[in-house]
Parts: C-alpha cells; sequence; structure tokens
C-alpha cells in the first residue's frame, strides 16, 4: 500500500495533468507546464506546474514566481481543499489515486474531523486570515458596512472549496468566512459567503454567481454569528436576526450594541439568550418564514421574562436603509424604534 509521502508524490507526479485538472481547474497547460494563479487556485499564471520529468526536475513539482513558493502535488491537495492535517492530505490523495487506505498504525488516534462538524468549521476558521485589506471587507465596505476593527468574527479565505450539489462539480472561491459561535465565543460552526473575484461595475465586490453562494455547516440551532460578543460581559440589551448584513448594517450605525445573526429564521426561532438579558431588538423580515420566526423569537423571549421588540427597516431590509438612506437617516429611523434610554446610549450624538 502506498503511504509515504514521497511515495505519494510521485504517483502524483506521474498523473500530473490528472491532477491539475483536479485541483488546480483555473489553470492551462502550456507546454510541460501547467500554468495557475497560485497553488490555492486563482487564477494567474505565476505558478507553473512541471507536468513530465526532465532534465530540470522531477512532474509535479512546482513554483510559484510572484511568491516563491515551491512544492509538490502533495501541497496542491492541501491547499487547494482547504486541509490541514497530513492525514486527510494523504486520504484526499489515495482518493484521487484509487489506492487502499493503510491500516491505522495507532487505534486510539482520533478520526479526522467529519465533514460538516463544529470541528470542521473551526479548523477551516482557523485557516482563514484576517478581513483587513481583503476582498472580503472590500465586500462588506460595498454595501457600506464599516465595522470595529476589534470583531473577529469575520474573517476571509481566498480559495474556499465549492462543490456543486447538482452537477457534483468543485471549484476554489474567495469567501468571508462567519463565525457561529455559542455564548462563551465557542465556534460551532460557520457561514461562508463566496464572493467574485471580480469587480462590479461600480467598483465594488459581489457575491460569486451561483445559485446558492451562501453555504453553512457545523451546530447553527441556537448559536450565531455574534459581532460585540465578550464571553466575560454581561449583555442586557442586544439585537438579534436572520442575516449578517442586516446585522452588520445595524452594528454599523450602533458599534456598541451586542447583535447577532442567526443565519435563516428556524435558527432565529430558537436562539440562545443571553443571561441576564432584559431587552432584545429583532430585526424584522418581510418574508412569511421572517415573520414566524420573529413571532416564536418573540413568545419564547417573552416566556423568559426579556422584553422582546421589533426594529423595522424603512426599504426591503436594513442593509438596503444604509446603502440607499445613510447611516445619519437610518440611525435617526431607529431612534424612534429604540427604549430612550437604548437610543441614548447605542446611537451617536445627534
Amino acid at each position: 500500500m502506498t503511504g509515504s509521502a514521497s511515495e505519494l508524490a510521485r504517483c502524483l507526479g506521474e498523473n500530473a495533468e490528472a491532477v491539475c485538472l483536479e485541483y488546480l481547474s483555473n489553470g492551462h497547460r502550456s507546454g510541460n507546464h501547467w500554468i495557475v494563479g497560485d497553488v490555492r487556485n486563482t487564477r494567474g499564471r505565476s505558478m507553473h506546474v512541471r507536468l513530465k520529468d526532465n532534465g530540470r526536475g522531477s512532474a509535479g513539482k512546482w513554483v510559484d514566481e510572484a511568491t516563491g513558493e515551491y512544492g509538490d502535488l502533495l501541497d496542491v491537495i492541501e491547499q487547494s481543499c482547504g486541509l490541514t492535517e497530513f492525514r486527510e492530505v494523504a486520504d484526499e490523495a489515495r482518493r484521487f489515486l484509487a489506492i487502499s487506505q493503510p491500516e491505522p498504525v495507532n487505534a486510539e488516534q482520533p478520526p479526522p474531523a467529519a465533514r460538516g462538524s463544529p470541528d470542521a468549521a473551526r479548523r477551516l476558521f482557523a485557516m482563514s486570515q484576517p478581513l483587513a485589506g481583503t476582498l472580503a471587507e472590500r465586500y462588506l465596505v460595498g454595501r457600506g458596512i464599516l465595522l470595529p476593527g476589534r470583531e473577529r468574527a469575520l474573517r476571509f479565505h481566498p480559495g474556499c472549496y465549492y462543490r456543486d450539489l447538482v452537477a457534483g462539480e468543485t471549484q476554489t472561491l474567495p469567501a468571508l468566512i462567519a463565525a457561529v459561535t455559542d455564548l462563551d465565543g465557542r465556534i460551532t460552526g460557520l457561514q461562508r459567503t463566496y464572493l467574485s473575484s471580480e469587480l462590479d461595475p461600480s467598483g465594488n465586490v459581489g457575491k460569486a454567481q451561483l445559485v446558492d453562494p451562501r453555504r453553512s455547516l457545523g451546530h447553527l440551532f441556537g448559536n450565531g454569528i455574534w459581532l460585540g460578543l465578550d464571553p466575560d460581559l454581561p449583555i442586557p440589551v442586544m439585537a438579534a436576526g436572520e442575516g449578517l448584513e442586516t446585522m452588520a448594517s445595524l452594528r454599523t450605525v450602533m458599534p456598541a450594541l451586542p447583535v447577532t445573526a442567526a443565519t435563516s429564521a428556524n435558527h432565529l426561532a430558537g436562539l440562545t439568550f443571553p443571561p441576564n438579558c432584559r431587552r432584545l431588538y429583532i430585526a424584522a423580515d418581510a418574508d412569511a418564514a421572517g415573520r414566524q420566526g420573529i413571532e416564536r423569537l418573540s413568545q419564547r423571549a417573552g416566556e423568559a421574562g426579556i422584553l422582546a421588540l421589533a426594529l423595522r427597516p424603512q426599504l426591503g431590509d436594513f442593509n438596503d436603509d444604509l446603502r440607499h438612506l445613510g447611516p445619519a437617516r437610518l440611525a435617526a429611523w431607529l431612534s424612534e424604534q429604540l427604549v430612550p434610554e437604548d437610543a441614548r446610549r447605542f446611537l451617536p450624538p445627534g
């Protein structure tokens, strides 16, 4: 059986072009090389993969002239698939080569994170990079969303794995990564918003042209994408809603108010309340499922002794309000819906 890294790399090198077609699909063949942007399958021309052995080196070896990075096809599988442990890389390489997997050496060794599990979510979040200066930040700014620099729930992945569930095809795309956490700040899942790598006519970054540009994984029910959560501090007042952009828009004009996005109406209905919470603002959603989620959450809040108040946008949602009316008009509109004490505390003067 094939188990060592060197043997797997050699076998992959013998099938170098097939490996590139599978994992570096945004590239193309040019002579004896496969040309692509980088090892994460970005479009471009700076990375060269040798397809056949020659006097200069072995098939499967690659170099990125822009960054100076180099490696073999195991590195390609690791980076393009978003893997972190060699065991996972080797398993994927064997799957591609249709080689039987070796028997485990240590039966007590923990298995790799199951696909879609909280562990998989935590691994992907750890592999992502801070938001500043990335396409994900530009996507948010293009929607009028400006968040405090200390925000830690949002990150960026330049080449996140995406599988078309109908066609069965896979590709890697840039993605905004949002951590779903419990009230202790522990990551239980995440949401990926796949982004276009090209600017729209207005110069902003939009969502990728996909049927479902958002995917979630992990344990979501009861938890949310928290912005402004400090597990060591009480949360007497908070806001909750379905969508990330909706809640990030509220956070933009009320940066001291903790908010959470539950990702769906059903998850909103089952949101876990922080201890000592006494007021809950719920961002309204116009569709039927959204109304049901709000009604159920309001009922649960009342049963827990929490005052639930709906916040309603002027347009379709609060991100529409932020983009088309501006932060000052949105703040003025919200001031009429907040408890006076909260308006003074969370809205800027004037």
